[in-house]
């Protein structure tokens, strides 16, 4: 079951939002060759309960960490270690919050120093898939709208999308219906309504879709050991467009 949410619902699940889009700010300009993923996972942990926020993920179906940190070949929930970042490394961070009864949620992908065309390449094609999404996120319109719109900017740039993962609503639970896949078909599903808030989260690899689990448990990684990236936005459907929660002004 879908919940619309009211225009004060928003205002608090963007706070929450804006907190973790300040976490993964700090993240971003703290990434260097050297930094271990167990350290930024920390300094998340610090920043969030800074903010008085709850980190979202810490504790979840058991994840033992507040951060998921996936480098390279690894798509998502990747466990932060004493895993040290080396140059030409990409790292996806996934970061959600509970904050006054709501969560938020985002990713990005952040290159480690000075890394290959190729990443370059995947990284901007699949930011630029998530912005492409985001302007079909209108009331009105289909999910499948959402989807095919990811789908179509990374096979048309030659990468696939993941399709064991996809994103969801939030709201006072981390994770609502709908389901938002990666894949689709414009015209299909459900009908998009203003108090929709939904994370959408492409997940696009440089070789093919199929992903598997590590004996970890946890760790998703690309079947063919190619690269993958994340980035994901909490939006609301509003009678106006598109808003998104979790960018900073």
């Amino acid at each position: 079951m879908v919940i619309l949410k009211h225009p004060e619902e928003i205002e608090k699940i963007r706070a929450g939002s804006l907190i973790v889009a300040e976490v993964l700010r700090e993240l971003r300009s703290t990434i260097k060759p050297g930094i271990t993923t167990r350290e930024l996972n920390d300094l998340a942990e610090d920043l969030s309960h800074r903010k008085s926020a709850k980190p979202a993920f810490k504790g979840y179906m058991g994840y033992p960490f507040s951060l998921c940190t996936s480098v390279n070949e690894e798509v998502v929930h990747g466990l932060p270690s004493d895993r040290v970042l080396v140059d030409g490394d990409i790292i996806s961070l996934d970061f959600g919050v509970y904050y006054q009864g709501y969560y938020g949620d985002a990713a990005i992908t952040v290159p480690v120093g000075n890394v290959s065309e190729k990443a370059v390449r995947l990284i901007q094609a699949t930011e630029s898939g998530l912005y492409e999404a985001i302007k079909e996120a209108r009331t009105g319109n289909r999910l499948g709208d959402i989807s095919f719109a990811v789908q179509n900017r990374a096979e048309a740039a030659g990468y696939s999308v993941v399709r064991d993962f996809v994103g969801h609503g939030i709201g006072r639970m981390l994770h609502e219906d709908p389901q938002v896949p990666n894949f689709g078909v414009r015209g299909r599903g459900i009908e998009l309504k203003a108090g929709m808030v939904i994370a959408i989260e492409p997940m696009v690899n440089e070789g093919a879709y199929q992903v598997k689990t590590l004996s970890d448990g946890w760790t998703v990684v690309t079947g063919d050991a190619k690269l993958s990236a994340h980035f994901e936005h909490s939006v609301a459907i509003t009678e106006n467009g598109p808003d998104i929660l979790s960018k900073l002004q």
